[in-house]
């Protein structure tokens, strides 16, 4: 058997979303501490996209869900996608 393939979470960078929403999002919704969050947000903001994990492809469209979800309940407009890894 082929082991699943896995996609990855990326978050992308827009003008209107705080950074602290940001890394606050990361931290509550990938687990991730808090200076691994701040890196990861401060490549979005410079690189306009930043992984956030890898996951198999359930796990990745639910994160992308809760993600896009947060942001919507929260009025702000970022956006959560997955690209195959």
């Amino acid at each position: 058997l082929k082991k699943p393939p896995m996609y990855q979470v990326v978050l992308l960078n827009d003008d209107f979303t705080p950074m602290d929403f940001v890394v606050d999002l990361i931290m509550r919704f990938f687990g991730k501490p808090f200076e691994e969050a701040t890196k990861i947000m401060l490549d979005i903001h410079h690189k306009g996209a930043g992984s956030c994990g890898i996951y198999p492809r359930d796990i990745a469209e639910t994160k992308v869900v809760q993600v896009n979800q947060h942001a919507r309940k929260n009025s702000h407009p970022l956006k959560c996608k997955m690209e195959k890894d």
